[in-house]
């Protein structure tokens, strides 16, 4: 009797944390929600306006000065961005408030100026920094916290992105790879739908996703075909990582002083945008993506791409890597693809979705992220490319603070950072 009555009562008081958790996300994404839909706004604003005034670009190396600037009078000048984020996840590391504002100001700067980078890494920033303040606020502890942050990236990733699957499953699945954090994946769920719904009611995300046509059978001949793709993927990251880990260093190796680097970066951009004579690599480059997706062949595009951005980043702008990776990606993949026999639009897809999972080291993301954004038709295609890919692409990875607790090719525990 006594035995069923202290089940009970564990029962009970687990239920109650069920609620409370439901409660706190639900919360977690209306605010960060709210904040990654002003922040989308924000950067389309910038991004448009530069369409509208291409000449702005011109401002790319005062651009640059001015985001350095204003981390270093917020005291933020040290900042490892999404690192500090994963870092917090992990170990609890402090996370400050004044991120949110600085990384907002900072990506749009970036987008309106012509900057190379995305919106996603900046958004697991955005969404941390204001969780982990929400957590404070809520006096939890250490480990509450930390789901609290997963919940944060989660909901401004999905806002911003639209995937409310990858959103909570990438946030609980980058911070270690081979451990996920399971007693988080409710409250991610909930923050990252409740963001979704959110962002939906602001306008965004109408029509997700990326049309793909002509989704090959599953075949013999087509995993290998696919397989041989997702083998170039896993060399393509590791070179992307390679890349943008080495432009930094470069940089602070013959330009010690931030604010000459950042200028003399913009002027970098800025020439390589004359040089080539588009902006289509100026941004985040979603439209380009759409028009390779839907035919056109770029064989040097994923190579300008991966150059601007580690241009750009390297620095000291702000934004993030995930679509420049996505970009990298399909221009990768449309046009290898075809010299394989694959559709155009399916191998640029595989290549998006590869590339994205051997740079982030985020197998179960990245096939959910197929998924969300070319549908359900030709998935276990899609997974091998991704689970290959994931496999060959060693222990790279943008991010210098995940964590790779697990080898990939043993169930052997090695714990070491990514490269």
């Amino acid at each position: 009797m006594k035995h069923s009555s202290l089940r009970l009562m564990e029962h009970v008081r687990e239920g109650g944390l069920f609620l409370r958790w439901v409660l706190y996300a639900c919360v977690t994404g209306l605010m960060v929600g709210a904040v990654a839909v002003a922040f989308h706004y924000g950067i389309a604003w910038g991004a448009g306006l530069r369409a509208q005034v291409p000449e702005l670009i011109w401002l790319l190396p005062a651009a640059g000065v001015a985001i350095v600037l204003l981390y270093r009078v917020c005291g933020m000048e040290q900042d490892k961005g999404t690192n500090q984020i994963l870092s917090a996840v992990r170990d609890a590391a402090p996370l400050k408030l004044r991120t949110a504002p600085l990384i907002f100001l900072a990506t749009i700067l970036t987008h309106l100026s012509g900057g190379s980078a995305g919106r996603e890494g900046a958004a697991l920033q955005l969404g941390g920094s204001i969780s982990a303040f929400m957590g404070k606020k809520l006096r939890l502890d250490d480990k509450d916290e930390r789901i609290l942050v997963m919940c944060g990236m989660a909901a401004a990733f999905s806002a911003l992105f639209g995937t409310p699957l990858t959103a909570a499953l990438f946030a609980m699945e980058v911070v270690s790879v081979g451990v996920m954090y399971y007693s988080a994946i409710v409250p991610c769920l909930v923050s990252s739908l409740t963001s979704i719904l959110l962002a939906r009611l602001c306008g965004l995300h109408q029509e997700d996703g990326y049309p793909v046509e002509l989704v090959p059978e599953l075949g013999a001949l087509e995993l290998v075909q696919v397989a041989a793709i997702g083998v170039l993927c896993a060399l393509l990251s590791i070179l992307l990582c390679r890349v943008v880990h080495a432009a930094p260093k470069l940089y602070g190796r013959f330009l010690p002083n931030p604010l000459l680097r950042a200028a003399v970066g913009g002027a970098l951009v800025l020439a390589l945008t004359l040089l080539v004579g588009s902006q289509d690599y100026n941004g985040a480059g979603d439209a380009v993506i759409r028009r390779l997706l839907a035919g056109e062949t770029i064989p040097e595009a994923f190579v300008l791409k991966l150059l601007f951005t580690a241009l750009t980043l390297g620095a000291g702008f702000r934004g993030g890597e995930i679509v420049p990776t996505l970009f990298i990606g399909a221009a990768f993949g449309a046009w290898v693809g075809p010299v394989l026999g694959l559709p155009h639009a399916f191998s640029g897809a595989v290549g998006m979705a590869a590339v994205f999972c051997g740079a982030t080291n985020c197998p179960i993301s990245s096939i959910l992220l197929s998924y969300e954004l070319f549908g359900g038709e030709g998935l276990p295609l899609y997974a091998l490319g991704c689970g290959i890919s994931y496999m060959l692409s060693g222990y790279y990875g943008l991010y210098s603070e995940q964590k790779i607790v697990y080898s990939k090719f043993r169930t052997q525990w090695i714990d070491k950072k990514a490269e």
